[in-house]
């Protein structure tokens, strides 16, 4: 048996959706923790009405997403765990190959497979990969390097994992609102084996844009992404592509301060950083985009 944990917060919309994904699986060996993270809009009474022996209801208080899902492996019963976010959804055949991959790599404690974003017009694009093998499914030694250089190789509605593996990195980082996930891939990938599918297996769910391209997030002041994905360079220097993905998370900052007003200074000391790891041209395109006017800057990003 293996475990699903779906973190809940005000999903009451989608969470049906989420579940009925999980339980159309063609794999039925399962449990499922549904963890209520203090949800205000009745989205845990849309759970309590599906009818499944499977699924565990979990009740907290409002402690962010990192809590809620360490909540679910922390009940969780099985040996592997895999992670679906309430307003997303599964294949239906995730689980099948997931554990394919367990059962064809027996040495790796994460698998993965590539994901489809769906629009708010419900239009589905797949991800765009660099740097790894055409094969099916291959093991994926060069993380970082794949996941500087393309879309995010896969997220929290694409992977499983040992639990023993996430109690060895310590879990999701608690207190982190933006990022935590990327940081918590990046601890399994330095310190364990991965196995990966290219072919989609679930849908990622992005919504509405926010207007003139404004992002819907702040970055944190004291970066605690960027500080944890040092200290993996610090204990695992001869990482293949480590520097170039702290570039790059450096880098993401920077776009994120570019268009937010007032933000011009964060802007190119992100740009800083992010040259210190490693060079990128696109950055110098951000550096004089950071001395224009910020509404004439928005016209100029939103124009390209």
């Amino acid at each position: 048996m293996l475990s699903v944990v779906i973190p809940l917060y005000n999903k009451a919309d989608t969470v049906e959706r989420a579940v009925r994904s999980v339980l159309a699986q063609t794999v039925q060996d399962f449990e499922l923790i549904v963890v209520n993270n203090g949800s205000s809009d009745g989205g845990e009474a849309v759970v309590a009405q599906i009818d499944d022996p499977r699924i565990r209801l979990l009740h907290q208080d409002n402690q962010g997403v990192s809590m809620a899902r360490n909540r679910g492996v922390a009940e969780a019963h099985g040996e592997w765990v895999a992670f679906l976010d309430a307003d997303d959804e599964w294949r239906p055949t995730f689980l099948e190959t997931t554990n394919q991959l367990c059962s064809k790599y027996p040495f790796v404690d994460v698998c993965a497979t590539a994901y489809q974003r769906c629009n708010a017009a419900g239009i589905l694009s797949n991800i765009h990969l660099l740097n790894i093998p055409s094969d099916k499914d291959f093991v994926m030694n060069n993380y970082f390097e794949v996941a500087a250089t393309s879309d995010p190789p896969f997220c929290s509605i694409s992977v499983m994992v040992k639990k023993s593996a996430l109690q060895f990195i310590g879990g999701f980082p608690e207190g982190v609102h933006q990022g935590e996930d990327l940081l918590t891939w990046a601890r399994l990938a330095a310190n364990f084996k991965i196995a990966y599918c290219r072919k989609p297996q679930s849908i990622f769910y992005t919504g509405e844009t926010s207007s003139m391209g404004k992002p819907k997030r702040i970055p944190a002041d004291d970066d605690p992404v960027g500080k944890g994905l040092e200290e993996i360079y610090q204990a695992h220097p001869d990482l293949k592509g480590i520097q170039q993905y702290i570039a790059h998370w450096h880098k993401m900052r920077a776009s994120i301060y570019l268009r937010l007003s007032g933000c011009s200074r964060q802007c190119r000391n992100e740009i800083r950083i992010s040259r210190h790891w490693h060079k990128n041209k696109k950055l110098f395109y951000y550096h004089i985009l950071s001395y224009i006017p910020y509404l004439l800057r928005m016209k100029l990003i939103n124009h390209n």
